[in-house]
């Protein structure tokens, strides 16, 4: 069956959207880019729920009735051209104004974990800001890619506008990524994944936005409210099964607090691991790697917790447990991983100071999210500058940033290496300057 926008060819895949970007500013205005917007999210959001089941079935990853949660969340909320900026400057000289332009043609590298809702959000927001797309998919993923991919062209065709706004190949591989990197008609690069991803996106000739990896720690002391920490992390961690990259992946407690957190974790069904069975459990799922650190076993990535008891040897829990708890020392590489599992790691501090160097110690410096439990401000304060990441949240989730408990929204592309932040279609734009000279414009 024919899908449109997906070829059998990268060069295909390519030109034909370089040509569709020339079409869509020459003869599509910002009222149709919105349009076709609406029209994406009118086509896709009857079907997402099949899409959803037809990715998870392709990739086993995460919780099925979560991922449809957070794809119709996504894809529903995402902005259009209103979140296009301009810079009006004016004087008895003139009047001179800046806007947000389009790239052009851009190349773009998406994960298996979030792969759905990264298609439809980012083609979404590079039709706002009048770039088209090329996708190199997650080989994992490329089924679901595909038919995103067609969707979007569909529903954009039928309200009048151009085929191949987006576009990927059908096959992706290094290769073809290698062929998008390079291709002088790609303009801009954009990618979330591991450190070897950004570094390979960050050594293409070209400006890039990467969206690299996180380990986000939470501090929680003892000044904290204990009991709702436990109540939020045990809702908000393993939701997707920990795959979100913006989530808690360890949390470290304050000794004097530290017993009554884990027994609040045990209150909310979180099961706490004997040291047993955390040997057996590290020994599936964390690979040590040949330069040093630790990776997860890919396998287990995304993983229901009693799944990866299971095939750990380990006797599962008779329900259907959300989160494992592990009571980590730093050595425990679970700490320092980032694991994309429902496997949480806490560790005992003697104190705030000891926390937060071992938080920072944990965070790797990839600026990415981290939190913490706190009514002392100026530790609140103290935290948030040494530990420097992208987003930052006290006395409730990470996803509060997103507006989830907090305010905010949401991104399928937080840029952390590259320093974008939570993306929106201002952000895969340049800035253009019309100047009128000699007074003119400026009627004040």
């Amino acid at each position: 069956m024919k899908q449109l926008g997906v070829f059998e060819d990268i060069k295909e895949a390519i030109n034909c959207a370089y040509e569709a970007q020339k079409i869509l500013m020459r003869d599509f205005t910002t009222m149709d880019r919105d349009r076709f917007i609406d029209a994406i999210k009118e086509k896709i959001l009857p079907v997402v729920e099949e899409e959803t089941v037809n990715e998870f079935n392709e990739t086993g990853y995460g919780r099925l009735e979560q991922k449809l949660m957070k794809n119709i969340g996504s894809i529903s909320d995402q902005v259009g051209t209103s979140a296009l900026k301009s810079n009006i400057m004016a004087s008895s000289a003139g009047l001179t104004v800046e806007y947000d332009a389009p790239y052009g043609l851009v190349g773009a590298l998406t994960p298996v974990t979030n792969g759905l809702v990264t298609i439809a959000c980012n083609s979404m927001c590079m039709i706002a800001a009048g770039n088209t797309v090329v996708f190199n998919a997650h080989p994992a993923a490329k089924e679901a890619a595909a038919m995103a991919v067609n969707l979007i062209n569909e529903a954009v065709v039928e309200a009048g506008g151009p085929e191949n706004l987006a576009t990927m190949v059908r096959i992706p591989t290094k290769e073809t990524l290698d062929v998008i990197m390079t291709d002088p008609k790609v303009q801009l690069l954009i990618g979330t994944g591991g450190e070897g991803m950004v570094n390979l996106l960050m050594g293409a000739s070209k400006k890039c936005i990467a969206a690299g990896p996180g380990n986000p720690p939470v501090i929680i002391d003892e000044t904290a409210d204990v009991k709702k920490a436990a109540q939020t992390l045990i809702e908000m961690v393993p939701f997707e099964n920990n795959m979100l990259c913006i989530t808690e992946k360890v949390a470290f407690v304050v000794e004097s607090v530290y017993d009554e957190f884990i027994e609040e974790l045990k209150n909310c069904k979180a099961r706490v691991l004997t040291d047993e069975e955390v040997e057996k459990v590290i020994a599936l799922c964390i690979q040590e790697k040949p330069d040093g650190g630790y990776s997860p076993n890919k396998k287990y990535v995304g993983k229901n917790a009693n799944v990866i008891l299971e095939d750990a040897g380990v006797t599962p829990s008779d329900y259907d447990l959300q989160l494992a708890v592990i009571e980590a020392d730093v050595e425990n590489p679970f700490v320092p991983c980032e694991q994309l599992m429902p496997i949480f790691p806490v560790v005992k501090c003697k104190d705030f100071a000891e926390a937060m160097d071992r938080a920072v110690e944990a965070e790797h410096g990839y600026r990415h999210s981290a939190a913490i439990w706190s009514t002392d401000m100026h530790r609140i304060t103290e935290f948030g500058r040494r530990i420097d990441t992208t987003c930052y949240a006290a006395n409730g989730p990470t996803v509060a940033a997103t507006g989830v408990g907090g305010t905010g929204t949401g991104s399928a592309t937080i840029a952390t290496h590259t320093g974008e932040g939570f993306t929106d279609p201002s952000t895969f734009c340049r800035v253009r300057r019309f100047a009128m000279a000699g007074g003119d414009g400026y009627v004040v």
